[in-house]
């Protein structure tokens, strides 16, 4: 695309919320040459009121930001690569017993994957998005990935598996700011969206039922629900319905206090529950991770000390990591022993690794 001599052009990710509505107004008012990018990815979802595929009503509101900033909008379909790569992904690992987090991949694959991949070859300088996160470019040319401002919005733990080549091009306008900002800024701007509620659920699919989702592609297989002493409590509709730590949709009435998740036992198709929200079961004291990415592009030197998250808005803890004594080839795998026993480590999930506000990296659960 040709571009304003001297102007640094970017391609803004534009989903019809607020928070990207706002990144593209940003890079407006900093004299970037702006142009916005909506993504299809999902036709599925339908609007409860009207019956209209949802994706079409949030390009209704994106074209209106643009209008509103007088700049472009481009459409890219990735709809059949997000079914292939990222709701394939999601199927394949949750009939294997594992809790996946698809948003992670998404970013990997769609946004800083075909996305970063389609504005370089339009000849886009950056691309910018409206997560909460930051960057930090430093003297030798390397992109450091930091939490975003706003620790309750934090997203820098869906990003921890963008590479270091996207990340040299990626801008994240809003990284400085904090919610009520976001909102105050869109008000300013006057954008249409500064009052959208803000989405919920899987990248865009958006909010769902999980079970009713999964049984589209995994039938169900009913197995025993037992204590942790093998006891039968009583009957689960599919493993792939549960996670650890979970602790509704157990179909147990025995006792006073309420069930838990502690464990899956997938050769005998058993899901074991234990009582008490802070029963030893819930709790680990270390986690295997593999299938590893670090933003560096490179494993830290072995051992060392960091902090740790096993899943979104989770307190990190401090940890170690280190080689495990057995198994996998080098590289392939790490242990991380934290310092405080962790609740509800779940396989699937990602465990994102921290050195104060900077993401090192991280890998899924084994």
């Amino acid at each position: 695309m040709a571009k304003r001599q001297n102007i640094k052009s970017v391609l803004v990710g534009m989903s019809g919320g607020v928070d990207s509505s706002v990144a593209a107004a940003l890079l407006v008012r900093q004299g970037y040459d702006v142009t916005g990018g909506f993504i299809k990815n999902w036709s599925d979802t339908k609007e409860l009121a009207s019956g209209e595929c949802a994706w079409k009503g949030e390009r209704r509101d994106a074209l209106r930001v643009a209008a509103r900033l007088g700049i472009p909008l481009l459409t890219f379909d990735f709809e059949k690569s997000y079914r292939d790569k990222v709701v394939a992904d999601l199927f394949k690992n949750y009939a294997a017993g594992t809790t996946p987090n698809p948003d992670v991949l998404c970013n990997e694959v769609i946004k800083f994957g075909l996305f970063a991949a389609a504005a370089k070859k339009l000849s886009f300088d950056f691309v910018a998005t409206g997560h909460y996160a930051d960057l930090y470019r430093d003297k030798s040319g390397l992109t450091h990935l930091l939490r975003g401002v706003d620790s309750d919005k934090d997203q820098s733990y869906f990003l921890y598996r963008v590479s270091q080549a996207a990340l040299k091009h990626a801008l994240f306008p809003i990284g400085k700011l904090k919610k009520p900002q976001v909102r105050e800024a869109a008000r300013g701007f006057k954008l249409p969206t500064a009052e959208k509620p803000d989405s919920q659920g899987i990248c865009f699919i958006g909010k769902l039922d999980m079970v009713k989702f999964l049984r589209k592609k995994i039938k169900s297989k009913p197995g025993d629900i037992v204590d942790e002493h093998g006891k039968i409590l009583g009957r689960h509709q599919g493993l792939d319905a549960y996670t650890v730590g979970q602790r509704h949709r157990i179909l147990v009435s025995q006792g006073a206090k309420p069930w838990y998740v502690a464990d899956k036992d997938l050769n005998f198709n058993r899901l074991i529950v234990v009582q008490g929200a802070n029963h030893p079961r819930l709790f680990r004291s270390s986690a295997d991770i593999g299938d590893l990415r670090w933003i560096s592009g490179r494993l830290p030197k072995l051992p060392f000390k960091c902090q740790v998250q096993v899943r979104y808005r989770q307190e990190p803890v401090k940890a170690t990591v280190l080689r495990p004594k057995i198994g996998g080839r080098k590289n392939s795998r790490l242990r991380i022993d934290f310092a405080e026993q962790v609740k509800a480590v779940a396989p699937g999930q990602s465990a994102v690794l921290y050195r104060g506000q900077e993401c090192l990296g991280g890998g899924i659960i084994v």
